[in-house]
């Protein structure tokens, strides 16, 4: 089984990084940094008759990346009650992809595929981030890619997430079962 770690986060060895490594170590899987690329909002032509603008950026090339893995984990801090802005970006640019003729299989694609989440966040991210859980499981629902599991860590301040010990032991389980298939 192939692993994309999909990070959101814009900080660097931030708590989600941190979090994320205990569910895919940095020597398994690989780890595409939305930070390291550069993916432009998108503009919403979806029901124009000539589609969406061609535009030049980095998304084709990360989508490719993604698109040879059998399993996806999206991994983003917790901004204001939602995703990172580079995720949600990335996400919203989903609906391009839809719409682009070299990617003509790709809802096909996304079902054989399996999301996972986690998330990082300060104020109660327990309660408070399950809004986000909700919204990847219906994305996840949108594209009938199944939506195998999330952890949600507590971390307020940078190195805060290794005092959450249930949130560490979680991520380390939570792609257990793929990690021992191997890549």
């Amino acid at each position: 089984m192939k692993i994309a770690v999909i990070h959101g986060s814009t900080r660097i060895n931030g708590n989600t990084e941190y979090l994320t490594y205990q569910a895919v170590p940095k020597e398994k899987g690989t780890h595409l940094y939305l930070r390291d690329y550069n993916i432009k909002p998108i503009i919403d032509e979806r029901h124009t008759e000539e589609g969406f603008t061609k535009v030049d950026d980095d998304l084709n090339e990360l989508i490719d990346r993604v698109l040879e893995h059998d399993i996806f984990l999206f991994s983003t801090p917790i901004y204001w009650y939602s995703m990172s802005g580079p995720m949600k970006t990335f996400l919203d640019r989903w609906s391009q992809i839809l719409r682009d003729s070299a990617y003509p299989d790709f809802r096909e694609d996304l079902k054989k595929k399996v999301a996972y989440l986690i998330a990082v966040g300060g104020d109660t991210p327990t309660i408070k981030g399950l809004p986000l859980v909700q919204q990847f499981n219906y994305i996840c629902q949108f594209y009938s890619m199944p939506f195998g599991g999330y952890v949600i860590g507590k971390a307020s301040r940078p190195g805060d997430i290794v005092h959450d010990k249930r949130a560490l032991h979680q991520a380390s389980l939570l792609l257990e079962k793929h990690l021992q298939q191997g890549e």
